[in-house]
């Protein structure tokens, strides 16, 4: 018999350090976060698309010709922007934009790719969201929007999509490579 020589075809682990359980459990919290959010994003779109009856009726249904923007915009913009939301409330532009806005958050958090570029989107609608209404109704400046805002900021950083997502994967891709700010 022929002895037979095998070689290593994996590098041995040089000073990789061991994920703790407290480790893994908080890359599974934001992770879980993550896709909450992103739920919120898609049940927003897909409500206002389709009128589901939860916030949108049927009959002013984005498909059947209602504008996702006008009801909050027109009727529930508050305080010293109230007149330029008013303004842009029901407008074609604003109605994509928004729908837009909503879509892509949804996609990229559930998947757990471009999340910076969604943190910024995101961040800037809350924002939006936020201004529509000052003063908020239950605190004389703090409301959902803004911590909304900073947990996105706050999942961007931690790459919160390379658990339970792609993120690993879209890093990887050439273009995300190329252009880093696309992760």
């Amino acid at each position: 018999m022929a002895e037979r020589h095998t070689r290593r075809l994996t590098a041995p682990a040089v000073n990789q350090p061991t994920e703790t359980t407290r480790q893994k459990a908080t890359r599974y919290v934001w992770a879980a976060v993550r896709l909450a959010l992103g739920w919120t994003f898609l049940w927003a779109f897909l409500d206002k698309t389709f009128g589901l009856g939860h916030s949108t009726e049927a009959k002013a249904a984005w498909i059947n010709g209602g504008h996702p923007t006008q009801g909050f915009l027109k009727f529930g913009a508050a305080g010293p922007f109230k007149g330029f939301y008013n303004d842009i409330a029901g407008a074609a532009w604003a109605d994509w934009l928004f729908m837009a806005g909503l879509a892509g958050m949804a996609v990229a958090l559930l998947l757990g790719i471009g999340l910076r570029v969604a943190a910024v989107a995101g961040g800037l609608l809350y924002v939006m969201m936020w201004t529509a209404v000052l003063p908020p109704e239950t605190n004389p400046f703090l409301d959902d929007h803004l911590i909304n805002a900073t947990v996105l900021t706050g999942l961007a950083l931690i790459a919160a999509g390379d658990t339970l997502g792609l993120g690993k994967l879209w890093a990887r891709l050439p273009l995300v490579q190329r252009m880093p700010w696309l992760k």
